[in-house]
């Protein structure tokens, strides 16, 4: 029996995902657990398996090709199975005997939404979720709703989320109550501007409801996409990730390659059988041109002018609109403190020397942020706009640098870890954010974040904010420098720490008092032992 597969939601701010790399092909056998494709979130690329085995006998979304989450994404079932029905809309059944396709029916009078009025449907918040729980609305029917606010906390299959806002209005009504369950993509909400009439929407709009726009905003959206059409064929290099990769390693221009792939699209093999030989570079044209006529003009000097286009990836599109977000409405305030590191680093030879232990200045930094901020909760805040929420659980944030982009795994309950489990725990979650095994749940819940680039030379450094925390430290490399102890001038170790704060929830004196308790653990770590 033919089973549909859709974009699945691998974030919880997921909207739309692009198939990096198709690791099947249609008519190979699948069984569960294998890897279907590499799926690029606005998080990270992921690995996607499949649940089903069966034949692929379709693939809906070409590689390199983006798609809402929902999609046909491909289809799953017996060789040779007719799945025109399916390809066509139709959706498939059971009954008590036998499993039925029905064929797609015209679809009732469609919901004529108003402009300005935006419906907000029960999200898929985890790949194998079909219903949610409303477990707490944060904003009231009449409440202004800011992009970005939260909306509710709904209960899925995996955990108990946060459901913020992509759209700004009025909130007019609320579908689904405190307590109530609903499937997925049934109507959460309504938003719009103050005083809208939305009964109408209220009353028809069922899943798979047509909705339209009125026709000005139709004409609009396809101007918008017309243009879009005209800038992708600007120049790119289309190529699969794997391909790219493969040129990096090897120094070469993907646009001397010639792809002979869908569309001209370049793939590892064109890369592997490339020969730079065989292609004359502009310079290499334009010195030959210079060559032929030097002896009846004078020499003009040219050079090449090379211009290269790279789509942005989900990753960087949210890495983007996170940090503009948290840049532009967070009032960003920055403390910095110079660290003594001589007891430091001498504890931590002492550590290392113990049998089948190893623990990294970065793990020490962890630790004792996770102890001041028990000290300092208020640090470990965030801030909304009718409340200031003070977590007393210590969940720390690790950025870690990975291909076109950021990710930040998050290690839970951190204050509560010791030296060695806290660098075995970012060891795992950094090997896996590396390898794009990394889980949505993993990056979630963060309430303090770090971000270490010490390990590059950088003696210091300004982050900007990882909202809904109220504060990100960031952390220089240890300096070996002269320094002044009991009025002598010595050779000493220092390094530069820089607390980046939201002062609508952290004062000045209080984020100063975080970095003297931060302070006094990393320069005493025999305190962080205890």
């Amino acid at each position: 029996m033919a089973q549909i597969i859709t974009m699945p939601r691998l974030s919880d701010t997921m909207t739309e995902g692009v198939v990096a790399t198709w690791l099947k092909k249609v008519g190979d056998t699948i069984k569960t657990g294998d890897i279907l494709a590499e799926i690029e979130t606005d998080k990270a690329t992921m690995e996607f398996e499949s649940f089903y085995d069966g034949v692929l006998l379709h693939i809906g979304i070409q590689e390199g090709q983006s798609a809402p989450v929902d999609s046909l994404l491909a289809i799953i079932g017996t060789g040779g199975e007719d799945i025109s029905a399916l390809l066509s809309g139709g959706t498939v059944t059971e009954t008590k005997d036998e499993k039925v396709v029905e064929e797609a029916k015209p679809t009732s009078a469609a919901v004529e939404i108003p402009a300005g009025v935006k419906v907000v449907t029960m999200p898929r918040l985890s790949d194998t979720m079909t219903t949610g729980t409303v477990a707490t609305w944060l904003k009231k029917v009449g409440d202004t709703v800011k992009e970005g606010d939260i909306l509710a906390e709904i209960e899925t299959d995996k955990a108990t989320m946060e459901f913020e806002s992509f759209n700004a209005g009025t909130l007019l009504y609320i579908g689904v109550q405190e307590g109530d369950s609903a499937p997925v993509d049934t109507i959460l909400a309504i938003l719009g501007p103050a005083g809208t009439d939305v009964s109408g929407i209220a009353a028809n709009y069922k899943v798979g409801t047509v909705v339209e726009a009125p026709k000005t905003e139709e004409v609009k959206v396809v101007a918008q996409e017309a243009a879009v059409a005209v800038q992708t064929t600007s120049g790119r290099v289309f190529a699969s990730p794997l391909a790219k990769k493969i040129a990096q390693e090897k120094g070469i221009n993907l646009s001397q390659v010639k792809g002979s792939g869908e569309n001209g699209r370049i793939v590892k093999s064109d890369v592997e059988n490339f020969s730079p030989s065989a292609v004359a570079t502009p310079s290499q044209a334009v010195a030959e041109a210079t060559n032929a006529v030097v002896a009846v003009k004078p020499f003009v000097p040219a050079g090449e002018v090379f211009q290269e286009e790279i789509k942005n990836s989900q990753m960087r599109k949210t890495i983007a609109r996170r940090l503009s977000e948290s840049k532009f409405t967070a009032p960003h305030y920055y403390l910095t403190i110079e660290l003594d590191m001589d007891n430091a680093i001498a504890s931590r030879n002492m550590i290392n020397g113990l049998p089948d232990t190893k623990v990294s200045f970065n793990d020490m930094v962890i630790k004792a942020s996770a102890m001041a901020l028990k000290k300092h909760p208020q640090v470990n805040s965030q801030w909304r706009e009718d409340a200031m929420v003070i977590n007393h659980h210590v969940n720390i944030g690790v950025a870690v640098a990975v291909e076109d982009g950021l990710m930040v795994p998050v290690l839970k309950f951190t204050d509560q870890m010791s030296l060695t489990q806290i660098g075995a725990n970012v060891k795992d979650l950094a090997g896996k954010a590396k390898s794009k095994k990394i889980q949505p749940a993993e990056m979630e819940g963060s309430t303090f974040t770090i971000s270490n680039l010490g390990m590059f030379g950088i003696q210091s450094f300004t982050s900007i904010i990882n909202q809904p925390n109220s504060a990100i430290l960031s952390v220089g490399a240890i300096i070996e420098k002269p320094v002044v102890k009991n009025g002598q001038i010595v050779v000493g170790n220092t390094m530069t720490v820089t607390l980046a704060c939201d002062h609508r929830t952290v004062d000045g004196a209080t984020g100063a008092q975080f970095l003297q308790t931060f302070k006094a653990f990393m320069e005493n770590p025999v305190t962080m032992l205890a």
